[in-house]
Parts: structure tokens; C-alpha cells; sequence
């Protein structure tokens, strides 16, 4: 297991930053929108509500539990947020006079910052969401997040999920669970078909040349080729981990010291995305990736790189838009995908286990997963049966995509040695898209891994 230290996530430097109402560029991605308040606010139904303490019961008998969530449940219109609301009201409902839960929301920029200022503060939620993969680790080593194996084989559980046990791979540590999955979702290029029509496009891209052909055409014919957001770095990172992929660098080697920073390969690849990046919006460097998902399917740009999570934003905020909407993988992969899924995490220090447990069932249940893909465009995760003509449409594009990859791989910012470095490689790869020799940023982070990563 990669080790990565809470602690330094959460010195009083960066504690002093969340309270000033600041959020970390290293944040996993997600499904993201909603309020911009600068602490944490609880949603239990009522706007405005305060949490209980996590160990607290009501004055009858009730359990309360908290809920930390990267969206205001009151405000949103996506569409997996707002399923994610439906499951709250239902579990509340059903569990009524025995658990009730109360949800404390943020936004997605700030999420994990202020996640990080709680467990700091010893105010751990009883639940929280988290993304998968090697960034969980962070709250694995620490004691923060609680084994959940036992809760997950217990009643046969575990069966109800495609794969069974092999569905819970990214959530898996030494053997053990720690997070149980709620979705799939692969990251695609969405584009706007009738925008490709009147450019003379008829053949989605399959490399790079092809990429960069449609953008030039694109361009010609009066459009804004591509939205992506620098103002949230992981939106332009990933984009700059597909590239480092398909050029072959091996993050591995890199991670173990075998391998550099300033490789041709990933010279080749941050050079691609400086390339690229003359068809990105005039107002990608300050764009949030709420404002850059708005701009495509407001129908001011023509594609958009980002997750199948995407698809619940845009359909919801726009329902006209999906007949227009197409999707196809990221060029020049050679068949790998991005793929992850949002997961929730149970604190190690709940005194209510059992209520924590009763309301992650609610979100892996048939009508909350039925929900996942025939309203929130998502691709379930356990075996329910589900009707793809209500689905969106572009669920059946990343089903094909999804279907059709060789493989899959995480996100570069959450597959580093540690998550500092994942930070620090989103933040190289702004400052590079901003201005920075590409020569010039890589060695800044290749003297980061000198320091922090290779000499520990």
C-alpha cells in the first residue's frame, strides 16, 4: 500500500486555508455544482438545519448520523445529486423514529478541504463521500475511514454487485474494504453533434491528427472547438493524463525513481496539451468546471472532455440539449479508459455503525440504482435490471465506450505516489498551459518527486 501521511494534508497552514474558505487543486473529481458558502452547511430537508454531533441521539431515542456530500442537495439541478437527495428522503422516511441522517454539504472545489479540516478538528461525518482508488488511501492509513468488509459480505451484500467482490477492486486495501461503490463512469469526449455536422465533420476522431483536424475545423466554421476548465486543475489534468497515456509514460516507473518527470514522453504529452489548448475557450484559465460544462451545453463550444458524471449535469440543466449530444472515447488510447465511480466511506470513530450501514444500502438498492441510469446517466453497479429507453441518451454512447475500452486506469492526480504530488502535477500542468516552458514546469516537477517522493 502507497503510504501518504493525513497529517501533512492537514497542517495548520492548509487547516488556516479551509477556514478562509479556500479549496485544494488536488481534489478528486466528481459530480460537482451547487453553493459556494465558505463552511460546510447542514441539509437535513430544511435549509439552514444543524448537524448533530456524530455520536448524538435525539431526546427520543432517535440515532443521528451526518452525511458529508460535494453538493448542495437544496439547490442543485444535477441529476445524480438530486437522486442522491430522493435516496436521503427515503431512507428518513422509512427509518422514521429509528435513524435519521443530516447531510452536510459544500461544493466540489472545496469538498476535500474542508473534509480534511473536520477530521482534523476530530468531527469526522459518520459518512462521507470519497473517490476510489490510490487517494483513499489517505484516509485508510490513518485510521479515519472504518473496515467495512464484514458489513460488506454480511446477508449476501457483496452479491448484488456486478462482478461481486472484483467490483470493489479500487476500494480495496490489503484486502480489506473501505468504501463501498454507487456508480461507474467512464471520462469521454461529448460533443455537439449539429456543431460537427455544419464543420463538415461526419468521422469522430481516433488520434491525435484527427483531434486536432476536427478542432481546426471546428474553428473554421466560427465555433469554440473545446470547454475545459485550468480553474478547477483536475479538469485540465485529466486531460493531460489521457495524453500521458497514450504517449506511453509509465507513471509507475516514475513514482519508483526508474523513470522521469522529464522523459520524452512526457515532454511529448505536456506538449500536446499546450497544443491543444489554442482551441480551449478564451476563459478556460479562470473557468470552473461547472462554467465550462455550462458553456457546452449552453452550445458555446463544440466538445467537452470530461466524465460520464457529466451526463446528470447536462441534462439536467439543459434537457433540450441531450438529443444533440454525442459521445466518443478519447482519441489515440489505444482502447483505455478513464473509469471511476463515486464511493462512500464510513468514520472509523461512529458510535452508530448499523445506521451507517442501513443508509449506504439505501444507495446500491434497486430503485436508487434503476435511478442511476435511467435518470442520472450513470452506469449501475450492481446487477439490477434497468430500462435503457428511459435512460439518457448518452448513457448508451459511454456503455460503448466503456464496452469497447481494453482496459481502464484512474486519474493521474489520484494515482501518485502521494496526494501532494497529484497536486502538484495539476498544478504544473496550469502552469504550463498558462505560459510556463514546458522544459521549465516539468523540471519544477521533477525536482518535487527529488525532494518528496524519491528522496522519503
Amino acid at each position: 500500500m502507497k503510504k501518504k501521511v493525513l497529517s501533512v494534508l492537514l497542517s495548520t497552514a492548509m487547516i488556516a486555508s479551509v477556514l478562509a474558505g479556500c479549496g485544494g487543486t488536488g481534489s478528486a473529481p466528481a459530480t460537482d455544482g451547487g453553493s459556494s458558502e465558505s463552511a460546510p452547511a447542514a441539509d437535513s430537508g430544511s435549509e439552514g438545519a444543524e448537524a448533530p454531533a456524530a455520536d448524538s441521539a435525539s431526546g427520543d431515542g432517535v440515532e443521528e448520523i451526518t452525511w458529508m456530500f460535494w453538493d448542495d442537495l437544496n439547490a442543485t439541478e444535477d441529476l445524480i445529486s438530486i437522486g442522491y437527495r430522493d435516496t436521503v428522503e427515503r431512507f428518513n422516511k422509512d427509518y422514521e423514529g429509528k435513524y435519521h441522517v443530516n447531510v452536510v454539504t459544500t461544493n466540489l472545489e472545496e469538498y476535500y478541504a474542508k473534509l480534511n479540516a473536520l477530521v482534523a478538528a476530530g468531527e469526522t461525518p459518520d459518512c462521507f463521500i470519497v473517490s476510489p482508488g490510490p487517494n483513499l488511501d489517505v484516509y485508510v492509513d490513518p485510521g479515519v475511514a472504518a473496515d467495512l468488509t464484514d458489513y460488506v459480505k454480511a446477508d449476501g451484500w457483496i452479491d448484488t454487485f456486478n462482478g461481486g467482490e472484483g467490483a470493489f477492486s479500487q476500494q480495496t486495501y490489503d484486502g480489506k474494504i473501505y468504501a463501498v461503490p454507487l456508480n461507474i463512469a467512464a471520462a469521454c469526449v461529448f460533443y455537439n453533434t449539429e456543431m460537427f455536422e455544419a464543420a463538415g465533420i461526419t468521422t469522430m476522431p481516433t488520434d491525435w491528427d484527427g483531434m486536432l483536424d476536427a478542432c481546426e475545423k471546428l474553428q473554421g466554421a466560427g465555433y469554440t472547438p473545446l470547454t475545459i476548465s485550468a480553474g478547477t486543475a483536475w479538469c485540465l489534468s485529466m486531460l493531460a493524463g489521457y495524453l500521458c497515456d497514450s504517449e506511453g509514460v509509465d507513471l509507475a516507473a516514475i513514482d519508483s525513481g526508474s523513470a522521469s518527470w522529464l522523459d520524452p514522453e512526457v515532454v511529448s504529452a505536456t506538449n500536446k496539451l499546450v497544443e491543444i489548448s489554442k482551441y480551449f475557450q478564451p476563459t478556460a484559465a479562470g473557468d470552473t468546471n461547472d462554467v465550462a460544462t455550462a458553456n457546452f451545453y449552453n452550445e458555446e463550444a463544440a466538445m467537452l472532455i470530461q466524465g460520464s458524471w457529466a451526463i446528470a449535469q447536462i441534462n439536467g440543466s439543459n434537457p433540450d440539449f441531450e438529443s444533440k449530444c454525442g459521445v466518443f472515447a478519447f482519441p489515440g488510447t489505444d482502447g483505455r479508459v478513464i473509469a471511476k465511480s463515486d464511493s462512500l466511506a464510513m468514520s472509523a470513530t461512529t458510535a452508530h455503525p448499523d445506521a451507517v450501514i442501513a443508509f449506504m444500502k439505501y444507495f446500491t438498492d434497486d430503485t436508487a440504482q434503476k435511478y442511476t441510469a435511467e435518470v442520472g446517466g450513470k452506469i449501475p453497479v450492481t446487477t439490477v435490471e434497468y430500462d435503457a429507453d428511459k435512460a439518457p441518451a448518452q448513457l448508451a454512447y459511454v456503455m460503448d465506450v466503456f464496452g469497447n475500452a481494453k482496459s481502464t486506469f484512474g486519474f493521474y492526480n489520484e494515482s501518485m505516489a502521494t496526494t501532494e504530488a497529484g497536486a502538484f502535477f495539476d498544478d504544473t500542468m496550469v502552469s504550463i498551459y498558462l505560459g510556463t516552458p514546458v522544459e521549465e514546469g516539468l523540471a519544477s516537477l521533477e525536482d518535487f518527486y527529488k525532494n518528496n517522493v524519491w528522496n522519503k
